[in-house]
């Protein structure tokens, strides 16, 4: 392990070799960081906190410190990281509560900008993008492959489907369906399938127009929630994915933005 002379590193860290440790940055105890991390100046690690490889660490990051809930007494819980994430100037990941399953994840390949919040108990997936200033309060899970926009705020115990897409300052209280792009200058609005993004992350042709005749139904009808499902469950479309969609809305507790 590379550590520069100012950094600060607990005994009781478990560190790889091939980690690099920058100016005056502090690695607490119970903190274990796979092979090829970066930790960059000024980064704070509390544990106990895993991490996997190819971690990297910007300046004033803080990263598994306690969480920010009232009812938190100081009992063990922990934050996962997987492989390959990024995390910019000044993010903040808490671990989880008790209450929540004692565990905040986040997945590999994840893209958190500057400034982006993450609290306690929150699920994230794979290949996640968050923009500047993005909040996530506690208890959320955000699908793999979602991309939510700068200055979002996200209420507790919501879900962001896969494949999402949030546009900046969208407000988010009920469940964002997968798939979709939204935006929410007030009031919150889908505006149907997020057609570019899901071509790019290479979803086929034909699975893009039934998720865009699906959002129609869904969207853009006059039929409530549970007819636009039954039109779609009796149009019998092919695609795996508006089957995903579909069950997502079923599995709602807090229902969905349309």
């Amino acid at each position: 392990m590379k550590a520069h002379p100012t950094a600060i590193v607990d005994s009781g860290a478990r560190l790889a070799c091939s980690v690099t440790i920058g100016p005056y940055s502090v690695i607490g105890k119970d903190v274990e960081l796979g092979e090829d991390c970066e930790v960059m100046s000024h980064v704070v690690l509390g544990g106990p906190t895993r991490a996997g490889r190819g971690n990297r660490f910007f300046p004033y990051a803080s990263v598994g410190l306690d969480p920010q809930d009232m009812k938190y007494r100081g009992e063990r819980t922990e934050l996962e990281i997987g492989d390959a994430n990024v995390f910019r100037e000044f993010v903040t990941v808490h671990r989880g509560t008790s209450e929540g399953g004692g565990v905040t994840r986040i997945g590999s390949h994840c893209l958190l900008m500057a400034y982006v919040h993450i609290a306690h108990d929150c699920k994230i997936g794979d290949h996640v993008i968050m923009s500047n200033a993005a909040s996530l309060a506690g208890h959320i899970e955000i699908g793999d492959y979602a991309n939510v926009g700068p200055f979002c705020g996200i209420h507790q115990f919501t879900r962001i489907g896969a494949y999402s897409f949030l546009g900046a300052f969208t407000v988010v209280n009920k469940d964002i369906l997968p798939y979709s792009r939204t935006t929410a200058p007030r009031p919150m609005e889908v505006l149907g399938a997020n057609r570019i993004g899901l071509e790019r992350l290479g979803l086929t042709q034909p699975d893009i127009d039934e998720l865009e005749r699906a959002f129609r139904l869904l969207c853009r009808s006059k039929l409530n929630t549970t007819q636009a499902l039954e039109a779609i469950q009796s149009q019998g479309f092919d695609s795996s994915h508006v089957r995903a969609l579909m069950e997502f809305i079923r599995t709602s507790e807090r229902g969905v933005a349309k």
